[in-house]
């Protein structure tokens, strides 16, 4: 079955991406959280003309993320933490922190669109974490857990 997305679905695509699901998946799950829309011909017309009309915003949002993504550019974040004498931190760094970071530098990134690359970090060190400005505009940020 082909579905509309009306917001983005992780591990499925983006808002106003037209995906082939199973019927199950899109009967049960999509449809009735109002993630999605059956894709009609109706439906389609309708988005493409939506998106004909949005299409100069797209743009400007693609070129406000990027510059965001730039002016990042080759920054290392770091993130302080408390830890013990063996660089063993006390409970772990998680997106909001990284998120704060972003926020303390200028830039406005929703925890929801980082992504942490590997396991948990529950150690000082040099890490990574992935995150996507726009939809086209993924960057890597590295950033550096410290001693408090």
């Amino acid at each position: 079955m082909e579905v509309i997305l009306k917001q983005d679905v992780e591990h499925l695509g983006f808002a106003d991406d037209v995906v082939k699901v199973k019927d199950g998946y899109a009967r049960n799950f999509l449809l009735p959280r109002g993630l999605a829309v059956s894709a009609t011909t109706s439906e389609k017309k309708q988005l493409t003309e939506t998106l004909k009309q949005r299409a100069h915003k797209i743009a400007k949002i693609k070129a406000e993320a990027e510059k965001m993504a730039e002016g990042l550019g080759d920054t290392i974040l770091k993130i302080g933490a408390k830890a013990g004498e063996q660089g063993k931190i006390f409970g772990s760094v998680n997106t909001i922190q990284i998120a704060d970071a972003i926020r303390a530098l200028g830039f406005e990134v929703d925890r929801k669109h980082i992504k942490l690359k590997g396991e948990a970090i529950k150690n000082l060190g040099k890490y990574e974490a992935e995150v996507t400005f726009h939809r086209d505009v993924v960057r890597t940020i590295p950033f550096e857990v410290v001693q408090e």
